[in-house]
């Protein structure tokens, strides 16, 4: 049987980021893709310039479209930049059969530019964590759902993980990489509150345009494949690093470049 992984995201039209950097994870990672476009950007390696959001009626008709004839083994969600839009990927993903689902609450662009509307975090956080098998903020994300200071230390990043619990998240991968130190180091917090720690060496690369969506996929890829969820996330943190390592062997745009998704098939 085909695994079949799905992303509802928003399009990156530079390609380093969003749906495009979805496929390519699922593609290089064994995993058929399948997407739902919930945005369109006009972007590239420099920054956002425009963002369309997709009407919340056709990303439903979306969704019904796949869901309803492919065999869906795992989802990501990734930018959804306002709450009707939110509301229509809940009540499409409550009618179909999902497989385990993974959110990445994308807020900002790696240029900074803001992806989602202020008033849609609250439905983020009402709508879809009670529907997220795992969500993976960053330290930026983690601190604007709490409303609370950016997390600078280990203590602070587990207290918010399990802050994020309590909000309803079933479980939590806490991304480290804005942080400081030699290592970027992750924190993985399970439904029972068990602390996992995924640490690797910090990479000193100006590309890295597309992490947080490359590993959130590559998470739903292993999910899609059978998976558990642990081991899934530390194959992702793994592939992930391996990108971002190989970023500079290719050369895309003039500002911050994408990680290199396909660094095990082809090289330049």
């Amino acid at each position: 049987m085909t695994a079949i992984a799905v992303t509802i995201a928003g399009s990156d039209s530079g390609g380093g980021a969003g749906i495009q950097a979805d496929l390519k994870t699922f593609s290089a990672n064994g995993v058929f893709g399948a997407s739902v476009l919930a945005a369109l950007t006009a972007q590239n390696t420099r920054g956002v310039t425009a963002i369309h959001d997709v009407p919340p009626d056709f990303v439903r008709a979306q969704i019904d479209a796949v869901y309803s004839d492919l065999k869906v083994n795992a989802t990501k969600i990734g930018m959804l930049a306002s709450s009707p839009i939110i509301e229509a990927v809940a009540e499409g993903l409550r009618a179909h059969s999902t497989g385990p689902v993974v959110l990445d609450p994308v807020m900002v662009a790696a240029s900074g530019d803001p992806l989602l509307a202020e008033s849609a975090v609250a439905s983020l956080i009402g709508e879809l964590l009670p529907l997220s098998d795992v969500i993976t903020p960053n330290l930026h994300e983690a601190a604007r759902i709490l409303e609370t200071e950016v997390a600078a230390s280990e203590s602070a990043m587990q207290s918010q993980a399990e802050q994020l619990l309590r909000l309803g998240a079933r479980s939590v991968l806490l991304k480290g990489g804005h942080g400081e130190g030699a290592d970027s180091s992750d924190l993985f917090l399970d439904a029972a509150g068990s602390a996992t720690w995924l640490r690797e060496r910090r990479i000193a690369t100006e590309n890295t345009h597309g992490t947080g969506c490359t590993l959130s996929s590559a998470i739903a890829a292993g999910l899609a494949k059978g998976e558990g969820l642990e081991a899934a996330i530390s194959r992702a943190k793994q592939y992930v690093h391996g990108a971002i390592a190989a970023a500079d062997e290719i050369e895309i745009g003039s500002g911050h470049g994408p990680v290199h998704h396909f660094y095990k098939i082809w090289s330049c």
